[in-house]
């Protein structure tokens, strides 16, 4: 058994036990585990492997052998195996606890507390002595560090704890344990059809390709941010949008009327698109369907008129004098047929209007009280480049791709150097250009109520559901317009966690939380940008945390602060107190010599 106390010396001892048939396995840069690895042994040894516990903020994943007979052998072998990877930081063996059988993962980092009467220096040395690195000095207790042993310490890690704590002048320690448990509590209420925001199984075949907000909802849900949903009509009184103040402005910017209701005495209006588009991001959760931002409220835009229309310039200017926070826009010119390469449609430019382009200028302007509103928008579904699409491409906005449920690119997604970031989403198998069927039929989201929408439920006898057999729900959402209010949603998060933020501060919270999937054909440059991903799939859970003034990483990049003294240990502020006394000192002689 492995021991670690909480209490300090006169605290509770606890005690963890070893799984032999458990791994633990941790990857660089916080990838996904089928993206780290690259030897045909390890790509082999995969699929015998499901995943029972993920911490994707960190890249760590428990694993256990899919065949109970042997599991422990298979366990010792991808341990083995996986050591060997260049993208893997570590691989081994799982505590957990005895009774409930919890894993929990060690991290070969520690919390430490000394006595409030011991001086920087001689913590520091104590540190030292041990071999630790101090990562962090923290700011919320006296005396606090969090640090880290050596790379390779492993199980060490808790005989160096117990031996710290023994230490007379040190009050707390123990290794850092992260345990899956209070965040499964979260997930589990997330229906196990929304593949894309937790790790779930869909007709007993395991999906693991979600944005992870069940740990980002521990801190905020996206309450007190409005996300505006410019598309066609709204089903503003499903369920999941009936909450006192949930929906706030709408508007129909075609008709002219404060109805974003979808029309159907014109058939060509087709308003169907808009209910999922705002269910991906900000669904409620009150029966079976989650937005990405629960709490956020709702402002449905509806937009039935062509491309450059002054309706269109109207969405925008309503959203941003109605106090939208984000403007999520899943539409464009007209796509190339995906599936032909060679089709001309494809070397189609069309710019963005002037006046289109100043109304988002003003959107990022003077939304938000000038920190500006942040818009996402639909790559586009045409296998073809992002770039000839004025709108998806104009750098106030965050063009989003879609990629699969196999941490894959969505066959039809465009891609590009305007390409910001991706998000999960539907696909289509298509053999003639070597691209595999999916596992799941797309997004699970909200659809209009009834026979309407994509939906029919089991109200048309002559259609088979696609959904939820009332018809209320769809479970065939896919493209880039689903992907686009994903990441809106990601963004309203953010936002709730800090009000404060400018658009492309948040823009840019996206690119560092954004997880790099599928390596090996992402093409990704030097900079990280890939032209199908563009940055990555952004985790919530990394995104609100940046929010709030965290770290990205546990490398310990940020200086050692000293508490009482916070010019210690970061040269910046130091040179800067020093300029400030000289300009002090001179400022005095001035003074006083002054005739």
């Amino acid at each position: 058994m492995y021991s670690y106390q909480y209490g300090g010396k006169q605290g509770i001892s606890h005690q963890l036990v070893l799984r032999d048939d458990y791994v633990v396995i941790r990857t660089q840069n916080r990838q996904e585990l089928e993206a780290a690895v690259s030897s045909a042994e390890a790509k082999q040894l995969l699929p015998q492997l499901q995943v029972i516990a993920a911490h994707q903020e960190a890249g760590i994943f428990v694993v256990t052998p899919r065949v109970e007979a042997d599991g422990s052998e298979t366990a010792a072998q991808a341990r083995q195996v996986l050591k060997r990877e260049e993208q893997i930081r570590f691989a081994g063996r799982v505590l957990t606890d005895p009774a409930s059988g919890v894993p929990f993962v060690y991290t070969e980092n520690l919390f430490v507390q000394f006595d409030p009467e011991m001086e920087a220096e001689a913590c520091q040395s104590a540190l030292e002595h041990h071999q630790l690195t101090v990562k962090k000095r923290l700011t919320y207790a006296n005396n606090a560090y969090f640090v880290g042993a050596p790379q390779g310490t492993g199980l060490q890690t808790f005989e160096i704890a117990q031996t710290l704590l023994n230490e007379p002048k040190v009050l707390l320690c123990h290794p850092e344990l992260i345990s899956e448990h209070r965040s499964r509590q979260v997930a589990a209420a997330i229906p196990a059809q929304q593949w894309h925001l937790r790790q779930t199984e869909v007709d007993g075949v395991a999906v693991d390709a979600f944005v992870n907000v069940a740990d980002a909802w521990e801190v905020t849900k996206g309450k007190g941010v409005a996300i505006a949903i410019v598309d066609d009509g709204v089903d503003v009184d499903h369920i999941e949008f009936s909450g006192s103040g949930k929906v706030i402005h709408p508007r129909d910017v075609t008709e002219q009327v404060d109805d974003a209701r979808p029309k159907d005495a014109n058939p060509m209006y087709g308003d169907d698109h808009g209910t999922p588009c705002a269910g991906v991001a900000c669904a409620s959760g009150l029966e079976q369907a989650f937005g990405v931002a629960p709490e956020a409220t709702l402002m449905p835009i509806r937009l039935a008129s062509g491309l450059g229309s002054q309706a269109e310039i109207d969405a925008f200017v309503w959203a941003v004098e109605h106090g939208a926070d984000i403007i999520s826009c899943s539409w464009g010119p007209v796509d190339g047929p995906w599936w032909d390469p060679e089709n001309e449609q494809h070397k189609l430019v069309t710019p963005l209007p002037d006046s289109t382009r100043l109304a988002l200028d003003y959107a990022v302007e003077k939304g938000r009280d000038g920190k500006g509103c942040v818009i996402t928008w639909a790559a586009g579904n045409g296998n073809e480049s992002v770039d000839n699409d004025g709108y998806a491409s104009y750098d106030k906005v965050i063009a989003v791709a879609a990629c699969n449920d196999d941490n894959k690119r969505s066959i039809y997604s465009d891609f590009g150097k305007a390409i910001w970031c991706t998000f999960p989403s539907s696909d289509i198998g298509f053999p003639e250009l070597n691209h595999p069927d999916p596992k799941t039929s797309g997004i699970w989201t909200t659809d209009r109520v009834g026979a309407a929408g994509y939906n029919p439920g089991n109200l048309d006898p002559n259609a088979e559901a696609a959904g939820d057999d009332s018809g209320h729900y769809t479970e065939t959402f896919g493209g880039t317009s689903s992907a686009c209010p994903g990441v809106a949603g990601i963004a309203a998060l953010i936002l709730a966690a800090n009000p404060e933020l400018r658009w492309d501060e948040v823009r840019e919270i996206l690119r560092r939380s954004a997880v790099k999937i599928d390596l090996e054909g992402g093409q990704y440059d030097a900079d990280g940008h890939s032209p199908l991903y563009g940055y990555g799939r952004p985790d919530p859970a990394v995104a609100v945390k940046l929010a709030i003034g965290g770290d990205d990483s546990d490398d310990g990049d940020e200086p050692w602060v000293d508490e009482d003294e916070d010019t210690v240990g970061n040269p910046k502020t130091l040179v800067a107190a020093i300029a400030f006394g000289i300009l002090s000192v001179a400022l005095l002689w001035m003074l006083t010599h002054a005739s």
